[in-house]
């Protein structure tokens, strides 16, 4: 059984806030090791058992930014250095890099895709800097093929933001509609085929038309200039308001939508509609 008082007493200072940015990394990175070594969950994790965890607390992030709520984007924020620091301290267990080489890495990649700051370059405006970022990058990856890049977007980002990307890179090799009428037309076709795989009653090419379908507006709103993920949860949230809304009314008047017939929560519906945006 460990003593936990003497090791109290030996990692006291992990117990008191640092007073400089460096100390409180530091402090972190040290804390994490302690509990790879001392705690039987950390001690059993690796790369893989705790990469969902990565992706949870990314979106945790981002929805403390949406919400404008700061104590918690303090935390989540946290939460996701605790993952890159036991992931560094895996690969540092593994021989392979530690959390300083991470930094170090990082660093000198952000020297070098902003020449406009730390060289003789210039980038007047946000264009300027984005085409001489893609540049950049492109160099470093040696002018890979145009298939090779379309293949590297990770097929672990959210299935609209993936798709969008891969769009992106086709269109960096000219493979792109010369207008946002062409995107309009695809998406009814995509439509149509859709309904033509259901009135043949063919499950497996249902969905791949219906993936056809959302490739095909996710280029519509590539071409819109609007970002598919926001737009979707924009339309999610303002369903479920929605929604709320035809419960609500539905309880005034005495039912429950569950007692209520599909037509009359239709009605409902389209009431609610009429006194929203």
């Amino acid at each position: 059984m460990i003593d936990t008082s003497s090791l109290k007493e030996e990692y006291a200072y992990l117990y008191e806030d640092s007073e400089t940015d460096g100390q409180a990394i530091e402090r972190f990175i040290e804390l994490v090791g302690v509990l790879r070594k001392l705690c039987p969950w950390d001690k059993e994790q690796t790369h893989e058992s705790i990469r969902r965890g990565m992706i949870e607390e990314a979106y945790e992030v981002v929805e403390a930014i949406n919400n404008k709520d700061f104590e918690n984007l303090r935390e989540e924020l946290g939460d996701v250095l605790l993952q890159v620091v036991f992931h560094a301290g895996l690969t540092e267990e593994e021989g392979e890099f530690d959390f300083k080489d991470i930094v170090n890495a990082e660093c000198e990649k952000m020297i070098r895709r902003h020449p406009h700051v730390f060289s003789d370059g210039e980038a007047k405006t946000v264009d300027k800097v984005l085409e001489k970022w893609e540049n950049i990058k492109s160099k470093e990856h040696g002018n890979i093929a145009h298939t090779e890049r379309i293949k590297d977007v990770p097929k672990a980002l959210p299935a609209l933001t993936r798709s969008e990307k891969v769009q992106k890179r086709a269109a960096d090799a000219g493979f792109d509609w010369d207008d946002i009428a062409g995107p309009i037309a695809k998406v009814g076709e995509e439509l149509q085929e859709f309904c033509d795989a259901r009135d043949q009653n063919d499950f497996s090419c249902m969905q791949e038309e219906l993936g056809d379908l959302l490739f095909s507006v996710v280029n519509l709103a590539r071409m819109a200039k609007i970002d598919p993920e926001e737009s979707l949860n924009r339309a999610t949230e303002k369903f479920i308001e929605r929604f709320a809304m035809l419960e609500m009314r539905a309880n005034e008047s005495g039912k429950r939508l569950d007692d209520m017939s599909l037509e009359e929560m239709d009605a409902l519906w389209n009431q609610v509609k009429e006194t929203s945006c």
